[in-house]
């Protein structure tokens, strides 16, 4: 394995590990803060509405629908939350923001597939913290 796929698979181990003594892992947190949190107070909803006014759409329907979810960059991420936003998570959670975009870009396509079983968005009211929890616990993320 190279350099780089090292520190990517660290990188991603340490995002994706709840820390001790302080909850889900930072992956969780991040994820839930760009739901729950949401500017528009519609959760995630509001996300797929920014992701796709970005020019995200196709890839958003991906998420929603039943076939294979369409990637997105890190940079195509970045554009979309703005790099404001990438920075204070960034800060927030004592990593590099280009890490934190790399996460998120890799991370929300499953997790809004994940949350949409049916194509619709769960309420803003909706604990997604712990379903997403599952999934980055799941077998799926642990190759």
């Amino acid at each position: 394995m190279s350099l780089f796929g090292e520190l990517a698979g660290e990188a991603f181990a340490a995002l994706t590990t709840p820390r001790a003594g302080s909850g889900p892992a930072p992956a969780t947190q991040i994820l839930t803060q760009l739901i729950q949190n949401h500017p528009s107070g519609n959760g995630l909803s509001g996300l797929l509405e920014q992701l796709a006014a970005a020019g995200l759409g196709s890839e958003v329907q991906s998420w929603l629908g039943s076939g294979a979810n369409q990637p997105v960059s890190p940079a195509q991420i970045q554009q979309a939350l703005g790099p404001a936003h990438i920075q204070q998570l960034a800060q927030q959670y004592g990593m590099d923001p280009n890490i934190v975009s790399t996460a998120i870009a890799h991370l929300l396509p499953h997790a809004v597939d994940h949350l949409t079983p049916n194509g619709v968005a769960p309420s803003p009211s909706d604990n997604v913290a712990g379903a997403l929890e599952g999934l980055l616990t799941s077998a799926f993320f642990k190759r």
